[in-house]
């Protein structure tokens, strides 16, 4: 024992555990057959003489114990849940079926704990860049193949939530690297059986939503409780390696649509000009043929009527049609007609009708 003698006379322990040596004058000297050292039983009277004349304040030490051990179980069992969390209780390290809104919540601590969950949209980024231009994440996470054997790099991001608290906390670890990892897989999945132009411009919109469906069933399979809400794909493009090419092929096929477009503007003019003078050719034929039918009609209704009327008179219709054939032969031409003279015999002396008719018509001018 610590205080018994081990070395003689010289180095004699000369205290107990008590502050006191063994048979020293603090108390009955006790027979030492042999040695110095206390019994069991010397010590237990010598700790109950000390503790009957009472400690002092010790009631209150006592009280001032119990309320301290009290307060601070009352500081663990009350809890406050914020307005963008949901809380489990566990019991003995078993989750309630309850869940804790936001608030102040009560526990019976240390036999029941709560564990937070957060309800809000969290946005994984998948092979995006920050705003250094440095990729976010690992620098090959978004190079994929697709399905014309190209590789593609695909920056997109994922938007989830928490719709089971329960599952979420306690069914899988690590949960955004699962969303992480589970949106990675889908897209290169659907990458992989579309052309690399369905991803670049074609079709994204048909790939969010196949992917979005695929990330789903996967993470519901796994029991994690999120629900995806927004599959988005922020950027598609070549590697960086071949950028400058794929630009050059992308700037030549807009100059071969832009071209396309010239030709295609230019065939429909021609067209719509061919087919406005098809159209007016059209009108101008109905219109002619209606003009001379009219006139056929108009010559013959009046041929009818001019041979009712030579029926009736012959000789006076003939010499009509015949004036007026020769009044519209000859009636514009320099000519002077003279019948016979009264004596019969036909010679009339001559009268230059034109030239006094151009005599006349220039002294008018005059």
């Amino acid at each position: 024992m610590p205080w018994e003698n081990n070395g003689g006379g010289g180095g004699r322990n000369t205290g107990g555990p008590w502050g006191q040596a063994p048979g020293g004058g603090g108390g009955p000297r006790r027979p030492s057959g042999g040695g110095n050292t206390p019994n069991l039983e010397d010590i237990l009277n010598r700790g109950r003489d000390q503790f009957k004349g009472g400690v002092p304040g010790g009631r209150w030490a006592i009280v001032g114990g119990i309320i301290a051990l009290l307060a601070f179980w009352g500081v663990n069992s009350v809890y406050t849940i914020n307005p963008q969390e949901v809380g489990v209780e566990l019991r003995f390290g078993k989750p309630k079926p309850e869940l804790s809104g936001p608030g102040l919540h009560f526990m019976l601590w240390p036999v029941e704990t709560v564990e937070r969950a957060t309800t809000t949209v969290n946005q994984t980024q998948i092979g995006a860049a920050n705003a250094s231009g440095a990729r976010a994440a690992n620098v090959s996470d978004g190079l994929m193949l697709s399905g014309d054997q190209n590789i593609v790099n695909v920056q997109f991001s994922v938007f989830w939530a928490i719709g089971d608290p329960v599952a979420y906390l306690f069914n899988v670890r690590d949960q955004e690297s699962m969303v992480r990892y589970a949106a990675e897989s889908a897209m290169r999945e659907v990458v992989g059986r579309r052309p690399a132009q369905d991803i670049y411009s074609d079709d994204r919109s048909g790939i969010s939503a196949e992917v979005l469906r695929i990330v789903q069933a996967t993470l519901q399979s796994y029991g994690l409780g999120v629900t995806v809400s927004q599959v988005l794909i922020e950027n598609a493009g070549p590697p960086s390696e071949v950028i400058d090419a794929f630009n050059e092929v992308q700037r030549a096929r807009q100059d071969e649509t832009r071209l396309q477009e010239e030709a295609r503007s230019y065939a429909n003019t021609l067209l719509g000009d061919a087919r406005g003078r098809a159209a007016a050719l059209r009108e101008e034929a109905a219109a002619y043929t209606n003009r001379v039918v009219q006139e056929a009609t108009g010559e013959a209704q009046r041929f009818n009527a001019i041979y009712a009327e030579y029926v009736n008179a012959p000789e006076v219709t003939r010499k009509r049609l015949f004036l007026e054939t020769m009044e519209e032969v000859l009636g514009k031409s320099e000519k002077v007609l003279i019948e016979n003279g009264a004596d019969g015999s036909g010679v009339v002396p001559y009268l230059p009708l034109p030239e006094l008719r151009s005599r006349a018509n220039t002294s008018t001018g005059n």
